[in-house]
């Protein structure tokens, strides 16, 4: 049984750039903060950094819309540029409505317009938008392996990210990137406190740490794009974020 979590939020991290080099900065932020890295750690990741450090931010002058997108813009009142990014990103459409547009990703999670953002990045070069890195899980391996040759400590690594749910307001976090955690806690075939067999029972562990660490991280000006949580037992899992996507055939609303 869990008893205890501890989230520490990492607060002195300059502002990422294309390129930069996200261990170096995420190791001097735990050494600011006097934290050192043990077996069990968690670091949550905020997407936003991992794809500016991996240059995923498009300047929308150097967008040429489609005809599809042109379309697709003027029937729900979107800039066609920013429609083109998420038709390039997605795999189908799911729903669209004015100023927003569901899509199965490329990746395979359904989300509002691909996961594309326009907060929280500099727009100095002209208007720009942030794409999801190409392969979250990969840069969270690539994330816990550098982390493992600088210190010695193989932590866990979750790369979050934002969503809303259907028929709820709000958004929680979520794990698009992991490496090194349990990612779902299949609990089907065990049995309840009443010895009842579990049928259906699977814990999204991963989405519940990113969505724990987004309570200190913040969404608009806290400036925290990354936080450790400590309190679990080390693990070595070769499970991914990827794994929580429903398959397609058991799902029964898109």
């Amino acid at each position: 049984m869990q008893e205890a979590l501890t989230i520490y939020p990492l607060k002195s991290m300059p502002l990422v750039q294309s390129g930069d080099d996200l261990v170096a900065l995420i190791v001097k932020d735990l050494r600011r903060e006097q934290i050192d890295l043990q077996a069990g750690d968690i670091l949550v990741v905020a997407q936003k950094i991992v794809s500016k450090a991996e240059g995923r931010q498009v300047r929308l002058a150097d967008v040429t819309a489609s005809p599809a997108a042109i379309r697709l813009a003027q029937e729900i009142g979107k800039d066609s540029r920013i429609v083109e990014l998420i038709l390039r990103e997605s795999t189908g459409i799911v729903r669209k409505a004015p100023g927003v547009i569901i899509v199965r990703h490329r990746l395979g999670f359904v989300s509002a317009n691909a996961g594309i953002d326009q907060s929280n990045i500099a727009h100095e070069d002209g208007e720009s938008a942030l794409l999801i890195p190409l392969d979250p899980d990969d840069s969270a391996n690539r994330l816990r392996a550098a982390i493992a040759q600088t210190t010695g400590i193989h932590p866990g690594v979750i790369i979050s990210d934002s969503m809303n749910r259907p028929w709820r307001l709000g958004t929680i976090g979520s794990a698009i990137g992991s490496a090194g955690i349990t990612v779902l806690d299949d609990r089907r075939g065990q049995h309840d406190m009443f010895g009842r067999e579990l049928k259906v029972t699977m814990i999204n562990r991963a989405d519940s740490i990113a969505t724990a660490a987004l309570l200190v991280m913040g969404e608009t000006t806290e400036r925290v794009p990354v936080a450790l949580v400590r309190g679990f037992a080390a693990e070595n899992t070769e499970q991914r974020a990827a794994n929580s996507n429903r398959p397609t055939d058991e799902d029964l609303f898109t």
